[in-house]
């Protein structure tokens, strides 16, 4: 079953200790009186400008609002990051960044919320989610203390510590066996497109879909920033209790970078697609965790660059560049 996002609510624990997210879809940017959450998508009046036809019109716009993540524990609270990022689903977003960051794993979550501070505005209740961890304490964030100032765009900026990564997602000795074949490859772009209900309408967003090897979707989820969209997928399956997602291949929309292939590793993903390119980092990374990375995955051609005995392929046939040993 395919899942979407965005969505808004709140997550309850039940008393097998399993999560259970109390949502409803919304859709548009406008605010209700009663809560004055945002959608995500934004109303606008727009000049559109044609040749020589002026016209004005309404245009509908991805909405982004800052998001403050709070962890709580022992009656003690913290903010640990704020992202610009598209409202919908914020739950996930912030699951599942705790979770690329190594602060927070199976199990370590005991509820989340949108803050009740009565100081705050209230719509800026909604851009605050609190997230109740089962320890006593708040953890040690050692490496991870730093300012997590995130954008839209660029993920955290000051990128984690490759060592931290290391300590945390070690390569495992044995792995399910994944393998993709070239053909179904090829259709992931237009299913991850598909999908995309809120990019339908303004244009303005970026999407992660995670696929079984045969290509079916399993979970998309929508953001202004790439990096968010991840989040809110591996938050998905961390609080449905989903994880390692070591048997799925993620789908990304634009271009790969280190944060994406960070939260791959984290998640256990083995396969990472995007439509365009990788940077040199996220190629090292993808090579040094035993993942495989594909990029331009666009009308039925791609680009393996690490770890390419995932892919099946009818015929190889390689040619070397002059002067390449």
């Amino acid at each position: 079953m395919l899942t979407r996002g965005p969505w808004r609510g709140r997550l309850r624990t039940g008393e097998n200790g399993s999560h259970a997210v109390e949502e409803e879809a919304h859709g548009t940017g406008r605010r209700d009186a009663a809560d004055c959450r945002l959608g995500p998508v934004t109303r606008s009046r727009v000049r559109r400008v044609s040749g020589s036809a002026v016209r004005d019109r309404r245009d509908d716009l991805a909405t982004e609002e800052p998001l403050e993540i709070r962890l709580l524990a022992g009656g003690e609270s913290r903010t640990v990051a704020i992202t610009m990022r598209t409202p919908g689903a914020d739950f996930e977003l912030a699951a599942g960044f705790l979770h690329a960051e190594g602060i927070a794993g199976p199990g370590d979550i005991a509820a989340i919320g949108y803050c009740t501070d009565e100081d705050l505005d209230p719509e800026a209740r909604y851009n605050t989610v609190t997230v109740r961890l089962t320890a006593s304490r708040l953890p040690d964030l050692g490496a991870a203390a730093r300012n997590f100032l995130t954008s839209s765009a660029c993920g955290v900026c000051g990128t984690a510590s490759l060592d931290a990564l290391r300590d945390r997602c070690a390569v495992p000795a044995a792995r399910p066996p994944v393998a993709v074949s070239a053909t179904t490859l090829y259709g992931l772009p237009d299913r991850l497109r598909e999908a995309q209900g809120v990019f339908g309408r303004t244009g303005g967003l970026h999407a992660a879909g995670l696929f079984t090897p045969e290509g079916t979707p399993v979970a998309v989820r929508e953001d202004v920033g790439r990096h968010n969209a991840v989040d809110k997928l591996v938050g998905w399956a961390l609080l449905g209790g989903r994880t390692p997602l070591d048997r799925h291949v993620l789908m990304v929309s634009g271009r790969v970078g280190y944060e994406i292939m960070q939260k791959a590793a984290s998640a256990g993903i083995q396969i990472v697609c995007a439509v365009s390119a990788p940077s040199s980092l996220a190629v090292d990374l993808a090579r040094e965790f035993g993942i495989t990375l594909v990029g331009f995955l666009r009308e039925e051609r791609f680009n393996i660059y690490a770890c390419p005995e995932r892919i099946e392929v009818g015929r190889i046939e390689v040619e070397q560049a002059a002067g390449t040993p």
